[in-house]
């Protein structure tokens, strides 16, 4: 049996799947649109299967989140839908629910939150409510496992009995008799786009269309407009919200719960006119201090001496066997080597999800969008944009990954392809050795540039994309802020595993086959014989091909060309490609092939071009081609190579 969850963002539909799941939990992406759903078996049921849909207000056919879950659960596949609804405020919730009445599947109505509600002083008459609605409805507490067990009885139930009578949905009036008559005169044309009839009526409102239509449709429609006074785009959801307001009446609400008043006193700093933007500065640095300078860096140590120690262990058992020289390369330079360095970095991702999953859990990061929506408007965005845009400091990947939860398509995609420049982690060690070796009183100078390079190429290249290749206006964007909340630890590591794994997935299977790449052409000539030395290798006659292309940046040599190359690979591999190819101490190596002016070509290069194989994978499943992918990449490189070419020229003029 399969039970489908439906609710507002921000209701507790997660809490309450997590609670009811456990561990038992997966995730996955709808055919064709990377909207996430999750599916999970129930504990106390093991016939019974949850599926997790996107967070939606409406079921119109507008966003990617409306269009699945609308399309999933007229499937046929959920043998009854649960529509959580937030007890404390009602009015938002139970318009969603009076929507999916017209599914024509079984619809169980959970009222969650109810222990804040009661702390408030609150009470809802649920069997009154159950009378006017036609269904079940159940009292939960998601976050304390009330009410659970309860909930996934009746849901069952519900399953093996009939649809609810979906004129529950509408108040008796000019609107329901209008409905009614479309209805009636719509029903072949509903059976066979398999929709039910009342749920065809209400579309063909909601959606304007009025092409094609039998003239009783529209004498229909032009009663029920005279009558209400209102266009019949309005009439629908004015008699929707009407409606919402007498179910209402069967609450008690208090005039202020406790986590508002809470929430309203901690707003006046993290939202404040003049403080709210410090607030945000203090907040997300602590975050990337944390993981990227205290945290994750010890973690990133352990791991890297528990790699080199499973290294040490492979060569020698692979010595013990007697293999041959080349085969125990493989396993240490491609193998170790090259997946290790991504493996080390793996405990920064963790780190970085783990606090970004605490603020996310007490309704901070919903702030965030809300105080950076004016300043990403101005650019073609909004301020659900700000967190992946954030997270492609730390790595471009989880940051990519992020974007699939703006609700346009069109905001989605300009968000992805802006986020790599901002400048990712990977690329720190590039310049601070640059920095280290040709600009060592000017290091901060050197950092702070090459991150407002990056900033500042984003924010240039937003508008000309929004009015070329991506026009139109940012969606419009609308959002009940969530009290803050206690994080449930539970569903923090839970979401910080599923949003990790997505990471290991895309990264370990590129990554490894890219390093047994590299030590290949890093191993053997173009006569393929094992290579003295590097100068012999493939890799160095394909830099040397390659090299010409950099000559007007002012870095010729074809060790720069291969470690900008090999860079494609993981960011961090531009830094020991030429600790390999240049030998010593890098500070002291690194002038042997670049001049200060060459130096700051470089690193404007670095800063700005393709992104790493695992974000470049991600960012083609996120958009869904691989020519747009590729494209993208391109562009980066062009952007980077004209603006290098700018700066060389510029260094060598001063």
């Amino acid at each position: 049996m399969i039970l489908a969850l439906a609710g507002n963002p921000n209701c507790g539909k997660t809490t309450l799947f997590n609670a009811l799941t456990g561990a038992n939990a997966r995730t996955g992406n709808f055919p064709g649109v990377t909207v996430t759903r999750s599916t999970g078996v129930c504990r106390a049921r093991p016939d019974v299967t949850l599926v997790d849909l996107p967070g939606v207000y409406a079921l119109r056919p507008f966003s990617d989140e409306e269009r699945v879950t609308r399309a999933y659960l007229l499937g046929g596949e959920p043998d009854a839908i649960i529509s959580i609804a937030d007890a404390t405020c009602p009015a938002r919730s139970l318009y969603l629910t009076l929507q999916l009445l017209e599914l024509g599947v079984p619809v169980v109505l959970a009222l969650n939150v109810m222990d804040a509600l009661r702390a408030g002083g609150g009470a809802v008459d649920t069997a009154g409510l159950a009378q006017a609605l036609g269904i079940p409805v159940v009292p939960v507490s998601a976050a304390l496992g009330e009410g659970l067990d309860t909930l996934l009885d009746t849901a069952v139930r519900a399953a093996q009995g009939t649809p609810p009578d979906p004129w529950r949905a509408l108040a008796p009036g000019a609107v329901q008799g209008c409905v009614r008559t479309l209805a009636r005169v719509l029903a072949d044309e509903a059976r066979r786009a398999g929709l039910p009839p009342v749920l065809a009526a209400t579309q063909w409102l909601d959606d304007a269309h009025g092409d094609h239509v039998p003239e009783a449709a529209r004498q229909a429609v032009a009663r029920m407009e005279r009558e209400t006074g209102l266009t019949r785009g309005e009439a629908l959801p004015t008699a929707r919200f009407a409606q919402v307001d007498r179910l209402t009446r069967f609450f008690t609400l208090p005039q202020t719960l406790p986590g508002h008043r809470r929430s309203a006193r901690i707003d006046r700093v993290l939202t404040g006119r003049y403080t709210a933007y410090p607030a945000m500065a203090a907040l997300l640095g602590s975050v990337f201090y944390l993981t990227f300078h205290i945290v994750g860096p010890y973690l990133s140590r352990l791991l890297a001496h528990a790699i080199a120690w499973l290294a040490d262990a492979a060569d020698g058992a692979l010595w013990a066997l007697d293999a041959r020289p080349l085969l125990r390369a493989l396993v240490r330079e491609g193998v170790f080597a090259g997946v290790g360095s991504v493996a080390a970095f793996l405990p920064v991702i963790l780190v970085l999800f783990f606090f970004l999953s605490l603020l996310e859990d007490t309704g901070y990061l919903a702030r965030v969008a809300f105080v950076t929506d004016c300043p990403l408007r101005r650019l073609g965005l909004s301020g659900q944009s700000a967190v992946p845009l954030l997270l492609g400091f730390g790595c471009s990947v989880p940051a990519v990954l992020a974007a699939r939860t703006l609700p346009a398509r069109r905001d989605r995609v300009l968000t992805i392809l802006l986020t790599p420049w901002m400048s990712c982690s990977a690329k720190a060690p590039v310049y601070a050795a640059f920095a280290a070796a040709f600009f060592p009183q000017r290091s901060a100078v050197v950092f702070l540039v090459l991150y407002a390079l990056g900033i500042g190429t984003a924010a240039g290249a937003a508008p000309l994309l929004g009015r070329t290749v991506l026009r139109g206006e940012a969606a419009s964007f609308v959002m009940e802020l969530p009290d803050y909340r206690w994080p449930d630890a539970r569903s923090v590591l839970r979401r910080m595993w599923v949003r990790t794994k997505e990471f290991l997935a895309r990264a370990f299977t590129v990554i490894l086959a890219a390093s047994i790449g590299v030590w290949v052409l890093r191993t053997f000539t173009p006569a393929w014989r094992v290579a003295a030395n590097a100068d012999e290798s493939l890799l160095a006659a394909a830099g040397r091909v390659i090299a010409p292309v950099f000559q007007p940046l002012g870095f010729g040599d074809w060790r720069a060309a291969t470690a900008l190359v090999t860079g494609l690979l993981a960011k961090e591999t531009v830094l020991s490609t030429l600790g390999v190819l240049l030998g010593g101490e890098l500070t002291a190596a690194l002038p042997q092939v670049f001049s200060p002016e060459a130096a700051a070509s470089f690193l404007v290069f670095t800063a700005l071009y393709a992104p790493c194989v695992a974000a470049q994978a991600a960012m083609r499943q996120e958009l869904g081609s691989r020519l747009a992918a590729f494209a993208a990449a391109a562009g980066y490189c062009a952007a980077a190579w004209c603006t290098a070419a700018v700066v060389y020229r510029i260094a060598i003029w001063i």
